[in-house]
This record gives structure tokens, sequence and C-alpha cells, in this order.
């Protein structure tokens, strides 16, 4: 078919669109009927049209200039894009609005125009160039759509020039894109000759034009969840189609339907179609194939009836190279450089590259940034449509494979951390998981997923996405064909999910990795994973949903007793299993007192001995929390201090495994928790910013802050403690606010807190976080004791205070003993002498036997004496001492209780701790 059509026979068709006879043509235009017949016959072989009909077809309207089509539905949104549009036109004399298929150029255009047309004293021509694909008709089509004719002996183009030379007027181009290389330079003759005519285009790529203003029209914002502009064209169009509005209950969910439609106008226009139909949930579950979804729309324009159809049409201008560049692309599901492009095309990298070009000026690849320079991304729309063709044109194996092999390379690079790092596995992480979910489903791929599944487990817990990495070394250890690997892989998803305080998988996982050395004949890995399951039954109990039995656990410890052999690991293992679970180190799971202290004491050094022999620090630590849980049991705190810093230095430099990440989190919750039981409040609420600030609790505000506000608590510090417990709530909340008695302490903690402050309303509030928790048994007599009695003492009421503290220690041994004992004992040697108890005396010497080198402690039995033998100047002698412990509540409150103008100091010392003073 010949690409140029005359200005004689462009003017013929002109008229044969006026429906006029070869005769009246031949008389209209003063030439013969012959030649006319010529004319017509040469049309119809160039526009490739069937009769004189379909030619009449492609003649414009008749009458002079049409008018701007009318939009049979409003504009949404779009107020910034109009905005920017319009001014561009005011600087600029030739504007091409670009953008894929659907996005909504010409509606924008439309806009633009109708919002100009005042300026221009010759109006506004606006001309579809969508039915124009010959080259030689955009002159014609232009003058039809302006009302012009060709003048006698001069061609259309300089008929079209001549007749818009003096005219002040705005052309809109729309749909230039299959031919722009007929319009670039026609647009170049009439700004030249045309000094007052503005134009604008809408096209699918630039025209190349000289004076050409590119505008990009970006996908409607998504900015705003369900406040965007996207969720509001979604909104108006289902409601016009189901006859009532989507409610607001379901704007989220829009909102994120949008969200995966891109923004892009024609997708959300047509899946809101389907609204009142699907519902909003078919049409998400129908989103992993929207070229099927977004179809059907009753459109005039038959190209954007479905995305398929906006796409083949842009497609259909793509030269074989490039279509196919397109295709081979579509396998990345994010942004991707030319390198990483060229890798999967088999290509060399420059000629990937200048096809890339070419994709993105047609609009079918956005252009963004990536690491190392220029990236490229595609819609999800368009990525569906290419992998769609990719499958038609059987390439789409090659292409995944050669996808996996970059991934499994980027993967590779990504294990050595640096700076940056979190930014490039960001950019990646979609790839490898796309990558990941191909191969795994295909037996050929299964050792490329095995590698790719055990890689991407470890960069997304260095990430700290922990129920992914978990999942992801499950999915690891089941593409394992070595029963090895998979124990190994299953080790890892355990310690994951220790990290995650899942107890109950942690355990299952270690029995399955058990099973999985078994299969692999290492008997004495098997004996290391079984003594572990049982060990962590006991050392981490509150973690657990349904713990398994006493008597399940006990025949686990004997069961890797009997495999363990003489391997070191499987013996130390075994040891601590046996200090932990039968000589109950750990004190069990909140059971009956009945810790034989000789045994476990001497179980756990036997456990720390073996465990230091094998070289492994991760064993050490264990069996050193199994030791200073003795410790503590025996009423020995500066020991389990000292042994939880033992812990610290073992576990802090070792790289951050699941493993040593769950152990280290462990060892610096007890050394915060080891150092306040002997007083030590600086090293106390170090340990516990620590583990506040460690990345891995992150997202678990809850956790990360316990400790920080027991200790912000116990030092009464408002401050710290009013930050950290916001974000305790929101990380509760975030979890479902889990009823996990283990926060308990932090949560009274906080209740005292805001009752030093006067706000009883507050205080009421966090003791019903309290109650949701779940009652720990110790409550009543180990931190809630302490706490209670706190705020009893602030307020004054030392006989209800000296009550809540009644118990002897030695009776409620098993609650107060571990971090609670000094204070509890001190706090009751005070409520006992400000109540003028007749045993005073007794608790008091009995309290400072028990404190011996707990600074605060100390200073606080220390005062109780005083103020019992009524020394002022011993009691003021404390303020000194409880201030260079890091106690300035407890300082204040000496200067309270000497009395005098010293009780000025301490209520003014007081109201800048943030401390009401209630006496």
């Amino acid at each position: 078919m010949s690409t140029a059509v005359s200005a004689r026979e462009a003017e013929v068709l002109r008229l044969l669109g006026e429906h006029l006879s070869n005769a009246e043509i031949a008389a209209r235009l003063v030439i013969s009927v012959r030649t006319v017949e010529s004319h017509v016959s040469s049309l119809l072989r160039k526009l490739d049209a069937p009769d004189r009909r379909a030619l009449a077809r492609y003649a414009p309207p008749v009458g002079g200039r049409a008018p701007l089509p009318a939009p049979v539905t409003s504009l949404v949104g779009r107020g910034r894009e109009r905005a920017e549009l319009a001014g561009l036109l005011v600087e600029h004399r030739q504007v091409t609005a670009v953008g894929p298929g659907g996005v909504g150029k010409t509606r924008l255009a439309l806009s633009v125009a109708a919002q100009l047309a005042d300026g221009y004293a010759d109006g506004v021509g606006f001309v579809d160039l969508v039915p124009v694909t010959e080259p030689g008709l955009v002159a014609a089509a232009v003058a039809d759509a302006c009302g012009l004719g060709e003048r006698p002996g001069v061609g259309m183009v300089e008929s079209v020039l001549a007749d818009l030379a003096d005219r002040r007027m705005l052309l809109v181009l729309d749909n230039c894109e299959q031919v722009r290389e007929a319009v670039a330079p026609f647009v170049e003759r009439l700004l030249a000759a045309c000094p007052r005519v503005t134009v604008l285009a809408t096209s699918r790529a630039p025209l190349s034009a000289p004076y050409e203003q590119v505008y990009r029209v970006p996908p409607l914002s998504l900015a705003g969840g369900a406040d965007s502009e996207a969720v509001a064209l979604f909104v108006a169009r289902a409601g016009a189609a189901a006859g009532r509005r989507p409610g607001p209950e379901l704007a989220a969910g829009i909102a994120a339907l949008c969200g995966r439609l891109d923004g892009v106008a024609l997708a959300i226009e047509l899946a809101a179609a389907r609204w009142p139909t699907l519902g909003l949930d078919g049409l998400t579950a129908g989103l992993s194939d929207q070229l099927r979804l977004l179809a059907g729309g009753r459109r005039a324009a038959a190209r954007h009836a479905s995305v398929a159809a906006a796409l083949d049409w842009s497609h259909d201008l793509l030269a074989p190279a490039d279509q196919q560049l397109l295709h081979r692309v579509s396998v990345f599901v994010g942004p991707f450089g030319v390198p990483a492009a060229a890798q999967v095309c088999g290509s060399p990298a420059g000629a990937v590259a200048d096809g890339l070009g070419r994709l993105a000026e047609q609009s079918l690849l956005q252009v963004t940034t990536v690491a190392g320079g220029t990236g490229y991304r595609a819609l999800a729309s368009i990525r569906q449509y290419g992998l769609r063709r990719l499958a038609e044109a059987g390439g789409e194996v090659e292409a995944r494979d050669r996808h996996l092999d970059w991934c499994l390379a980027v993967a590779g690079e990504l294990t050595v951390v640096g700076p940056g790092w979190r930014a490039r596995f960001d950019a990646v992480a979609d790839e490898l998981r796309a990558a990941l979910g191909w191969a795994a489903g295909r037996p050929a791929r299964r050792a490329a997923a095995y590698r790719l599944a055990r890689e991407l487990a470890g960069l997304t817990f260095g990430r700290n996405l922990v129920g992914e990495s978990q999942a992801l070394y499950e999915q690891a250890a089941a593409l394992a064909d070595d029963p090895a690997l998979a124990a190994a892989a299953l080790r890892s998803a355990a310690a994951v999910a220790g990290c995650r305080m899942r107890g109950d998988d942690a355990y299952r996982l270690r029995l399955a990795a058990a099973a999985a050395a078994r299969s692999a004949g290492d008997a004495a890995a098997a004996a290391v994973d079984t003594a572990s399951a049982a060990s962590d039954a006991y050392r981490f109990a509150g973690s657990f949903v349904r713990p398994p039995e006493p008597a399940r656990v006990v025949a686990l410890v004997d069961a890797a007793r009997e495999s363990a052999g003489g391997d070191p690991a499987a013996r130390a293992a075994v040891a601590l299993a046996e200090a932990g679970v039968l000589a109950d180190a750990y004190g069990g799971a909140d059971g009956p007192a009945t810790i034989a202290v000789p045994e476990a004491l001497s179980a756990a050094h036997r456990a720390v001995g073996l465990a230091a022999a094998t070289g492994d620090p991760l064993a050490e630590s264990a069996a050193l929390e199994a030791l200073l849980s003795a410790q503590s049991w025996d009423g020995a705190p500066f020991a389990a201090a000292d042994t939880a810093r033992r812990r610290i230095a073992l576990v802090t430099d070792l790289a951050a495994t699941p493993a040593a990440a769950h152990e280290l989190t462990d060892a610096l919750g007890e050394a915060a928790e080891a150092s306040l039981g002997v007083g030590d409040l600086p090293a106390a609420r170090g340990f516990a910013r620590r583990l506040a600030a460690h990345p891995l609790l992150a997202e678990d505000g809850h956790r990360a802050t316990s400790r920080l506000l027991v200790a912000g608590s116990l030092a009464v510090d408002v401050d710290e403690v009013l930050a950290a417990s916001v974000r305790f709530r929101d990380g509760w909340r975030r979890a479902g606010s889990p009823a996990q008695p283990a926060l308990g302490s932090a949560v009274a903690g906080v209740a005292m807190i805001h009752g030093l402050r006067g706000d009883r309303a507050a205080a009421d509030e966090w003791r019903a976080v309290l109650g949701r928790l779940g009652a720990a048994p110790g409550r009543s007599h180990g931190y809630g004791a302490v706490f209670d009695a706190m705020l009893l003492l602030h307020r004054g009421d030392a006989a209800a205070a000296a009550e809540r503290l009644a118990p002897e220690p030695d009776r409620v041994w098993r609650w107060v003993t571990w971090l609670w004992l000094h204070w509890y004992v001190a706090l009751r040697a005070e409520a006992a002498v400000l109540a003028g108890a007749g045993e005073a005396g007794d608790r008091v010497a009995a309290a400072a036997r028990i404190v011996t080198g707990n600074p605060v402690a100390e200073a606080m039995v220390a005062r109780a004496a005083a103020l019992l033998a009524g020394e002022r100047a011993a009691v003021l002698a404390t303020s000194a001492a409880l201030a260079a412990a890091g106690c300035r509540y407890q300082a204040a409150r000496s200067l309270l209780l000497a009395g005098g103008e010293d009780a000025a100091r301490g209520v003014a010392a007081l109201g800048r701790l943030g401390v009401a003073a209630r006496f």
C-alpha cells in the first residue's frame, strides 16, 4: 500500500465525504471525470478501502472547524497536571503530552484546550489522527478539522499553512503516534509559517520536532490513599455503573487496587465498570491477569475497549526487535538497569540500551533511577502483556532462566553487607522473590530454587523481615535434596522463629531438623537438635502458646542423651537440657517452687564447662543463662549479674545470623534485669537501650521497650518512660494486642509512672492493658508489689504499702528472687518504718543484710534506718548517695522525708522530674 496521498487526491477524498458523484467532483474541481475516476481508484488502493462508501469515512466532517469533542464523563482530579500543561502552552508554541495508552492524555488535553480556548481569537481546532494511517493525509485531516479547503494549484500542506498564517489559534493534534514521522515535519513547517498558532499534541512517543516541549502525563495520583485521585475516579465510575457508590468502608481496599493498577485511568475505569458484578474482592483476585479482567468496556474507540487492545495499538507500532525486547524485559517485576536487561536478553548492552530508550520513548517503559545510573520499569499491565507475548512466542523459559541466573548472582553479592546495603536489597528484593516463585514450581530448577531460597532467607533476615525469613528457610528445607542441607535450613528457621517469639514454631522446627539430621545419618547433630528443642521449651516458655508436656520434654532429653555419643557439641547440648529441664535451672513454667537449687547450680556449671570446650560462643551463652538463673534462685544476684555480662561479651560481636541475633537479644534483656537486681541503674538502662535499638525488634515495639520501661520506671525517668510507652503500645496493638504475661512488669511500671504524675485516667488505662496481658502468678508478689508500694509510699499511705509488702521474702522468693528481691525488702523496710510498725527495726536489719553492695537499695535501707532513729542528717546524706547511683527520684524523696527547709527542695526536684508531690 502506498504511503503518499497527493494534494489532489486529498481534495477528491474530501468531496467524497460530501457524497458527490464523480461527475459532480469533476465539475467542482474543473477536471475530467476520467481524472476523478483515476484519483478514486488510487485512493481505494492506497487506503485499502473496499468501495467509495468506505473511502467517505476517511473524509473529514463538512461545515467548518469541528468543535472540541464533549466527554461523556467528567474529568476527575488532574488539577496539578492541568496547571502544568496550561503553563507550558503559555510559554511554548509546541507541547506534546506523552504517556502510555489509557493514561488519560486525550482527556487532559481536551480539558486544557477548553480552559485556554478564550485566549485564542480563532479558537481551538481538534484533530483526531487515529483514522489517519497514511502520512500524506495529516495535512488533509488538519484542513478538514479546521474547515479549510485546498487552494487551486497548491498542495494541501501549503493550503493549510496559507490559511492559518494569520490565525491565532490552538491546534490539538490527538493520537499522533502512528503517523508521528509525518506529523513532526508538518508541525515544524506550521510553526514557522504561522507565528500565532500553538500546537498541543498527544502521543505515546515524542514527535522529536525541533521546537517540541515534552510533557509526560503521569498516572493518576495515589497520594492520600483513600482520598487520592485514583480512588476518586474508581468511586465515580463504579457509582455510575452500579447506581450506587462504593461505601467508605471499601476505601482502603480500593486504594490498594488502584495502586496495583499503577493509577492508569483506563485500567481503573475498566475495573470500576466490573465492580457491580465482581465486587472488590473479585477484582483484587483477578488482578494477576489484568489483561483478561480489564476487558469488555463499551467505548467509542475500540483501542480503549480493553487494556489489551490499548497495548496492542502500541505494540504494533514497534519494530520486531523492540517487540522482542519488550517481551523479554517483562520478566522484571521492578526497575532494572541496562546490564541486567542485557543479561536477561542475551544481547550486547549497547543494543539493549538503544532498544530500551525507544521503548521508553513509546511510553511502554518508564525511565527511573537504579543503582549505578538510569533504569527502566514497566507498568503492571504492560508487564503482563509482555509476558503473555513472551509465552506465545515460546521464549519464556529461556528468559526466566536468564533472570534466575541474574538473581542468584545478585543475591550472592548482597550477602556482603556494607554501606547502602538496605537500599540495594530493596531495589532487587521483588526480583529475587519472583525468580524464586518461578523456579520453585519447576523440578528442573529445584537446585537453583534451593540456593535462592537460602540466600533470600538470610537477606530478608538481615532486612528484619523475620516472618518472611522463617518461611523462606522452611521453603529452602523443603527444596533441599540433601537432608543435611534441609536440617541446616530448619535450624535457621527455628532460630528466626525464636527471634519472633514463636516458641511453638521454634520447637517444631528444631525437632524437624533433628529428623532431617537422622535421615542424613548424623546422630550427633540430631542429638543437638533434640536437646536444644527440650532446653528451649523451658528457656523460652513464655513464647509458647501451647507449651509441650513436661513428660514429653523429659523424654526428648533422654533420647538426645542416648544418641549423643562422645560428640562435644552433643554432650554440651544434653548437659544444658539436663540443667534446664531435669534440674529446673530456669524455674519451670510458672510451676510450684520445687527448684533444687544446689543441683541446678551444679548442672549449670557442668553445662557451661562443656559448652566452653566446644568453642561455640552461642552454646556457651545458652549455658551461662542456665547458670545465671540458678544463681538467681540461690539468692546470689551479684554473681548472676556477672554471668549476664559474660554472656554479653560472648555474643556482642558475632555475625548477625538468626541464632546469634536471638541469643544477643535474649542476653541484653537478661543483663538489663540482672543489673536492676543489683541496683546498677546506669548499666541496666544501657543494656535496655541497646535492646530497644536492636534492628531485629524495629517492628516489635512492645518487646523492644519492655526492659527499658522497667528500668525507667524503677529510676522514675518520666520522660523516657512516656516516650517508650508510646512505642510499646503501638507495637503491642500492631501485634494484635497479644496476652503476654511476661510484659506485665513493663506495663505495671508505666501505670505507676502515670500515678506518680497524678494522671489517674492514664494510670487506669495502663492497668487495663495489664489486665489484657494475662495475670502472671508472680504479679502480686513481684513487680506488682514493688510498683504498688512505690506509688503508695509516694502518696503517703505507708500503712497500705506495708500491707502490700506483708509477705516475708522467703515465702514468695520465687517471684522476688530474680530482679525484685532488693527492691522488695528495701521498700518493705521503709513502709514499716513510716507506718510505725512494731517490726520495723527487724525489717530494716534484715533488709540491710540482704542488700549489701546494691547502691540504691543500700541507700534506701539506710534512709529507713535513719528515719527510725530520727537522724535527720543521715536521711539527708542518702540523697547524695541515691543521686550518684542514678536514682534522682529516690534522692528527691530523701529531701522530702528529711523535712524542714529541705522538703521544699525535694518538691522542686520532683517537679523537675515530672512527678507530682503528694503527701
